[in-house]
């Protein structure tokens, strides 16, 4: 038997980190069954080879973005004859519209139903549907670093699953589930020392939470051994704990250089609109300033064009990059299938905007303000993008990047903005060219 593990391609091009998915469902394969053959394909950076593939199972990892070419690849494979079987946040919150472009669909986690779905396809009785469930996550095998032979340049390590936030339009929680999982540290430690590359990127949701800072010390002290510099995910509101500056610390001594923060919304109504100040804390900006004074760079992400936010939100994301130093990456709300955003923003969603513009890149709500029309969202957004993309800006931030990061972090800035302004530019092509058209699918009733 032959397995073809598949990430569908991006919206707007090829990014340098190898889709964890690939490395680590091949790891559970094997450990399921050590006689499977396995290939791995990352479309944004193999687009051309469905025709030719060739095996008897396709498993397929589906966001919400990458969901239409992701049908598009099962169904070119099934009229050959291929099975396929569908997972990911998007086909465990859409499991039946995946089921009608594939034979089956593993809803939630993979571990604990992946090794039947192997025997079931063995057997000739694959099922429509399974159900994963949230099992501990103290037996996860090491991901087969190395598989995937291309230009990519970071990998991906995994310490925990969960969010205990309530932040609206959010799906980590709806499918990891409410409750921290974390995996032992030790773990963690061999995964990181299976990596060939001298750095990698954190994947957790948050690499520290509220309440339990000492055991991201405890983390961040076993993994100064590594000798490897790393990125990560985290929120603001541990930063100013108690035992903030200990763990900040730990983190910049096992390698961190750079943290991106969900900064969420640029008004303080807006976070509250999302639910997502209690993960931001009270004083955010001195928050920041509290990483850039441990020597960590900051990145931070947010949205605009909410149903609560304003045109000046636009203008206001530029004067906090320019204030705080920091990096900024907006992009336009987006109501993902299985949020509480959803459900709160269905009356208002344009029902003919399929999943192909759920990017982050299109308004895809009416919004209350008749100045915030679609067009005027759009033209904001990719206005503001560019700005804070610019040359001239990223070359600037690198002075403003804390000096013990020096040359690593400087490095990193320019490896991780250059390619979001090189796939903004190509989206902001695009939309030029397809805005209007889009508009007259929003004025379909």
């Amino acid at each position: 038997m032959k397995l073809c593990i598949i990430k569908p391609p991006l919206p707007f091009g090829w990014a340098p980190i190898v889709p964890p998915i690939l490395e680590y469902l091949a790891a559970l394969t094997l450990r399921a069954n050590p006689d499977i053959e396995i290939e791995l394909v990352y479309a944004s950076a193999t687009p051309d080879v469905f025709d030719t593939l060739e095996c008897d199972l396709a498993a397929i990892s589906l966001l919400t973005p990458t969901a239409v070419p992701g049908y598009r690849i099962a169904d070119t494979l099934r009229v050959r004859g291929i099975k396929v079987v569908f997972g990911g946040i998007h086909a465990s919150a859409m499991p039946e519209e995946a089921k009608l472009h594939g034979d089956a669909v593993v809803i939630g986690e993979a571990e604990s139903v992946w090794p039947t779905v192997i025997r079931d396809f063995l057997a000739g009785r694959l099922k429509p549907f399974y159900q994963g469930e949230r099992i501990p996550l103290d037996d996860l095998p090491t991901p087969l670093y190395g598989m995937l032979k291309g230009k990519e340049q970071f990998r991906i390590v995994n310490t925990s699953r969960g969010c205990p936030y309530n932040c609206t339009f959010c799906s980590v929680k709806p499918f990891f589930g409410p409750q921290i999982r974390f995996r032992p540290i030790d773990d963690v430690v061999r995964d990181v020392a299976a990596m060939a590359e001298k750095m990698y990127i954190n994947g957790d949701e948050n690499i520290w939470w509220e309440g339990t800072e000492q055991r991201a010390i405890d983390l961040f002290t076993a993994l100064r051994g590594s000798g490897k510099k790393w990125m990560g995910f985290g929120s603001l509101r541990p930063v100013l704990s108690s035992a903030g500056s200990r763990m900040l610390n730990a983190a910049r001594e096992s390698g961190l250089l750079s943290l991106w923060v969900g900064w969420d919304a640029i008004s303080d109504e807006g976070l509250k609109a999302y639910a997502a100040n209690g993960k931001v804390g009270v004083d955010r900006e001195r928050a920041v300033r509290t990483l850039k004074d441990h020597g960590i760079d900051v990145s931070l992400f947010y949205m605009l064009g909410g149903r609560d936010d304003t045109l000046d939100d636009f203008k206001r994301s530029i004067e906090v990059a320019d204030r705080l130093g920091v990096s900024m990456h907006p992009s336009l709300l987006v109501p993902y299938p299985g949020t509480k955003l959803r459900e709160e923003y269905e009356p208002h969603l344009y029902k003919e905007l399929g999943w192909e513009y759920y990017t982050g890149a299109y308004a895809l709500f009416e919004h209350p303000d008749p100045a915030m029309t679609p067009a005027m969202r759009e033209q904001q957004f990719y206005e503001s993008s560019l700005e804070l993309l610019s040359m001239p800006r990223i070359l600037r931030h690198m002075f403003k990047i804390p000096r013990q990061g020096f040359p690593h972090a400087h490095i990193l800035s320019l490896m991780s903005q250059v390619p979001v302004r090189k796939g903004m530019k190509i989206a902001y092509e695009q939309w030029k060219k397809d805005h209007l058209t889009v508009q007259e699918k929003r004025l379909i009733l």
